[in-house]
């Protein structure tokens, strides 16, 4: 079967080229370059020999050059081929030409001609392999489904076809399993080339699938005239996805909930059940922030925007809502907007400010009205002012005067030496020791209350005993 394994070669190749995909001239580089290989082994690397494929006979066709000599000087006949010879294959032949002489390929043997189909059938596989890459490369950032086939170190392999791809553990929903067998969706996160062939990373824990999903499920964003700007989520628990209409007309939060919640309660199911809000966002990054806290009602928000950080009060009873189970709620609106988010009491903050107005007017001369500007201008004690510079101090009203800024970072300073000085510690405001007693009270009546059960409890145990 060997040695006829270069016969009717188009017919061979068609069929490579339909079955597999693979262009045909790649095909034929392929066989042509196992032809020589093979070629070269028989009749070693020494002499001069090239492979091309004739389109009219469908055949691989083998050709030696040799060098035109005179007879006279003819010694290597491996490389070389006398003159008068040279004339009779070719009557336009001269000196110093280099000649093409066919082989007969028939000749190879059988050892040679299965050297020709390893490095065929690998040539073929590269193509493959690159094929697939290139088919995959172009799909990344789709959502694709195939069936599940097995699990290698915690990685869901699943089948898509013409290859395989990766879930690994991190990109999976926590809680999910699959069988062999069952189908499953994800998102082409990454492609990758190796050594082995296309690798293909899927992600069922990934923003951009939660996206995705919208993408498919919502006309309006599919067309364009809803934009998600941003997501986050915590898999398989909780998501917020923020959105916004470029058509007045339309609303971009009841557009991706739908008719009677249709549209996100397909997408609930797919995620097996988890949570996802949908908020409209607003240029406004405190709209925004407060659209992203929601269900909990917000106060009022405190912004620090060279570091991107931001306070948030809210009433004492939304405390708990705001932050969330585990602080989740928290948690995804700082990932949503991209800011580092804390959230206070109304009650923490009161006392926060009467602590702070209370800590400024220990400097000399300070008025509660003067100490209330420094504290909205971000100093929230006379430590923080006595580290500022005096060019800081001036924003502050009242102290726009240079000579007046420097005289109150001085007067900072001078306090903190005269307390470090004098061994005392900083003095209180009575709201701050009356809430620390407060605690401390608490927590001791909580301790004497398990004390009491737990004694009671073993009062209890004992006269049942003696019963």
């Amino acid at each position: 079967m060997a040695d006829n394994m270069f016969s009717d070669l188009a017919r061979v190749i068609e069929q490579v080229g339909k079955e597999k995909g693979i262009d045909r001239n790649v095909v034929i580089d392929a066989v042509t370059q196992g032809m020589l290989v093979a070629a070269r082994k028989k009749y070693g690397t020494y002499r001069e020999i090239e492979a091309s494929y004739n389109e009219d006979s469908g055949e691989v066709e083998l050709f030696e050059f040799k060098e035109v000599v005179p007879r006279e000087k003819y010694i290597d006949e491996e490389v070389e081929i006398p003159l008068d010879e040279a004339l009779k294959l070719d009557p336009q032949a001269q000196l110093d030409d280099s000649i093409g002489i066919k082989l007969d390929s028939s000749d190879l043997g059988r050892i040679a001609a299965q050297t020709a189909k390893q490095i065929i059938m690998q040539k073929v596989r590269d193509a493959e392999r690159e094929i697939i890459y290139n088919e995959f490369e172009q799909r990344k950032g789709e959502i694709a489904s195939g069936i599940a086939r097995r699990v290698e170190k915690g990685a869901i392999v699943v089948d898509l076809g013409r290859t395989e791809a990766y879930i690994p553990p991190r990109e999976q929903i926590p809680g999910e399993s699959y069988k062999p067998g069952d189908r499953i969706q994800g998102y082409l996160a990454e492609v990758r080339q190796t050594t082995r062939g296309p690798q293909i990373i899927m992600s069922r824990a990934d923003e951009r699938y939660l996206m995705k999903l919208f993408e498919m499920e919502v006309p309006e964003i599919y067309d364009g005239i809803v934009e998600i700007m941003a997501a986050a989520r915590e898999p398989g628990q909780r998501a917020k996805i923020a959105v916004q209409s470029k058509d007045n007309a339309v609303d971009p939060v009841g557009a991706c909930v739908g008719m009677k919640g249709t549209r996100v309660q397909n997408i609930v199911q797919e995620l097996r059940g988890e949570k996802i809000d949908i908020v409209p966002w607003n240029e406004d990054i405190t709209r925004f922030a407060a659209n992203a806290l929601a269900p909990a009602e917000i106060s009022r928000i405190f912004l620090d925007e060279e570091n991107r950080e931001m306070e948030v009060v809210v009433p004492d009873s939304q405390l708990s809502l705001a932050i969330g189970k585990r602080g989740q709620n928290v948690r995804l609106a700082a990932k949503l907007t991209g800011w580092k988010i804390d959230i206070l009491s109304e009650s923490a903050a009161s006392a926060r400010t009467a602590e702070s107005i209370f800590n400024l007017m220990l400097l000399p001369g300070m008025t509660e009205t003067m100490a209330q500007n420094i504290f909205q201008s971000g100093f929230g004690s006379f430590q923080s002012l006595a580290q500022a510079q005096p060019q800081e101090v001036l924003t502050i009203p009242g102290y726009d005067d240079p000579a007046k800024a420097e005289k109150l970072v001085a007067d900072a300073k001078a306090l903190i030496e005269k307390y470090e000085k004098e061994g005392t510690p900083v003095p209180q405001s009575p709201q701050a020791i009356a809430a620390k007693a407060a605690a401390a009270g608490g927590a001791k009546a909580q301790a004497d209350l398990r004390l009491k059960q737990e004694l009671e409890k073993l009062q209890k145990e004992e006269s049942q005993g003696n019963e």
